[in-house]
């Protein structure tokens, strides 16, 4: 008597979540194909959603190509950051060595006071 109660129990589950609905709907869909596919279960995997095996496939393929790209570009990036710190590191030290400002030639004409006779 428990696993009548525990069919039941499942079958409304099944009834309240739509799935029984959304199989009757993919069966008869199947049914009513004049040209039987092929392959009924991608038949049906493709009615509720699901990609077929060649899709599948294909999008494995493309997930491992942009595993790649994702790499190679990651690497770029990090290079270019290790380049642009060794820029700013360069660019420290380059001002670093300038002469203080007021101490050059320029500085010099500035302070120069011009006495007209």
């Amino acid at each position: 008597m428990e696993k009548e109660a525990k069919k039941e129990g499942f079958r409304k589950y099944l009834e309240a979540s739509g799935v029984l609905d959304a199989l009757t709907k993919v069966l008869v869909a199947l049914y009513e194909q004049n040209d039987k596919p092929s392959s009924a279960l991608e038949f049906v995997q493709q009615k509720l959603g699901g990609p077929s095996l060649s899709e599948y496939e294909k999008l494995q393929a493309e997930l491992s190509d942009l595993q790649i790209r994702y790499n190679e570009l990651l690497k770029e990036n990090q290079e270019r950051c290790r380049e642009l710190e060794e820029l700013k590191h360069i660019q420290i030290e380059a001002s670093a060595k300038e002469p203080d400002v007021g101490s050059g030639p320029d500085e010099e004409l500035k302070n120069t006071v011009v006495v007209k006779s």
